[in-house]
């Protein structure tokens, strides 16, 4: 976009008060296991962002009715689900990996799928490999031509046992939504167990599937003969809580996220007051969670990325913003994603003294430690940060940039906001604008 530009004056704390809709990384998924039912579905507080716009309109290619209230409810009806062409589809395929989940759905329902080259931000491998391995086990035929993937099914698809490599967010939504309607059982051994996976379990739940979670990272999923729909409100989003945490933090603001939760924040809680933050919870059923900066100085940490319970990854760019505040060395350790440092640099063009390392600087080794990947950072503070024009790389680095834009004296410009922030922050410029965040579009 020619105005997909923010200007910011930055120094100015942020106070006042937002609200989180749905978790972005449950809704997109709980629209997608709208296509295995057989009646309709509701998803409740759906958060209006580019992203599900993006999933809307795969569903409505694929024959799914969909209509959206004006309190964000989501109705979507899949009575008659059908093929879409690749060309349409195509139209779709540089803005959003969600293609690939629907093929389980696509398979139940009309025996045949389609998947064409992924998109989805840049920070690092996240192969589709395991998902095809996946869906091979379940019997599906696989055809790979110079346009994508076309899948088959040419009998009903069969119960599997699997082990993860990784316990992957993406491969265990691909297998719990491929299980579900399948024959027999399925055994999933290291499995994802973050809060949007146990949720969109309690969608699948609610569909009429019988799943069981287990210790040590095993679901087992009983396949059924039929889903019908749901209707759900998801959890709230954890991650851009922690961004606008972050921001308080780094402004020494003070923000209020309305409905926000403590349950699945609390690995967030601890590392926000390790570093000095201050947080108090409201629990009341139209509560939230209000974080600011308590005064002094903020306190490095050293940190390691991880899959849930451990530190979420999506939360290490706006932490890292703040960290560059803190007196002394903090040193953070990215398991997940192998180049999810690259934003750092447009930091140092802004002050921060941030370093990079190959090595793990963490308390154990991870699968990145012998390969030549920049996935350690050491952080000195404080840096006193400077304006600058960023370009934002991807979705959680974009709000990085915007955190140490607002945190840094002078007018910078944020390149990209459009084609990324709006993708997992609903009313982006509201909330600024609601926090008191000087900042104008040009």
């Amino acid at each position: 976009m020619s105005n997909d530009v923010l200007v910011v004056h930055g120094g100015t704390p942020l106070k006042g008060e937002i609200r989180v809709r749905g978790a972005k990384n449950l809704v997109s998924k709980a629209m997608v296991a709208a296509v295995l039912g057989d009646t309709p579905s509701t998803l409740h507080d759906v958060p209006a962002i580019s992203d599900v716009d993006i999933v809307r309109g795969l569903l409505e290619l694929h024959g799914v009715r969909t209509s959206l209230s004006g309190d964000q409810t989501l109705r979507m009806d899949p009575t008659n689900v059908v093929i879409a062409g690749v060309d349409e589809i195509n139209v779709h395929a540089g803005s959003s990996r969600i293609p690939i989940l629907l093929c389980g759905p696509l398979l139940h329902r009309l025996g045949r799928a389609y998947i064409p080259n992924l998109g989805g931000c840049n920070i690092g491998g996240r192969p589709i490999d395991f998902h095809l391995d996946a869906l091979r086990e379940f019997g599906a035929v696989i055809d790979k031509q110079p346009d994508g993937m076309h899948l088959s099914a040419p009998q009903r698809l069969q119960g599997i046992k699997y082990t993860l490599d990784y316990p992957s967010v993406g491969s265990t939504e691909q297998i719990l939504l491929t299980a579900v309607l399948a024959e027999g059982v399925t055994e999933l051994r290291n499995a994802a167990v973050e809060p949007e996976i146990i949720d969109l379990i309690c969608v699948l739940q609610k569909m009429g599937a019988i799943i069981k979670v287990h210790t040590d990272r095993v679901i087992e999923i009983e396949g059924v003969e039929r889903l019908h729909g749901y209707r759900h409100r998801p959890i709230p989003d954890r991650i851009e809580t922690g961004s606008w945490a972050a921001a308080a933090l780094a402004t020494h603001g003070e923000v209020f996220v309305r409905g926000a939760k403590q349950d699945d924040m609390m690995t967030f809680l601890n590392v926000y007051r390790s570093i000095g933050g201050a947080f108090d919870i409201d629990d009341a059923p139209d509560g939230g969670i209000r974080f600011w900066h308590p005064g002094g100085e903020l306190s490095p940490v050293a940190l390691e990325t991880d899959v849930h319970p451990g530190l979420m990854t999506d939360w290490q760019q706006p932490l890292v913003v703040a960290l560059t505040q803190a007196r002394g060395l903090s040193i953070v350790h990215e398991t997940v994603y192998e180049r999810r440092f690259g934003y750092t640099a447009e930091l140092r063009q802004m002050g921060a003294n941030i370093q990079l390392y190959r090595e793990c600087l963490g308390g154990t080794p991870c699968r990145w430690g012998r390969r030549n990947f920049l996935h350690s950072a050491v952080i000195a503070g404080p840096s006193e940060l400077h304006a600058a024009d960023l370009q934002i790389p991807d979705l959680r680095a974009g709000f990085s940039h915007l955190i140490a834009a607002l945190a840094a004296e002078g007018t910078s410009r944020v390149f990209g906001v459009d084609r990324y922030i709006t993708r997992g922050y609903e009313d982006f410029d509201a909330k600024l604008a609601a926090l008191g965040a000087n900042v104008e579009r040009p």
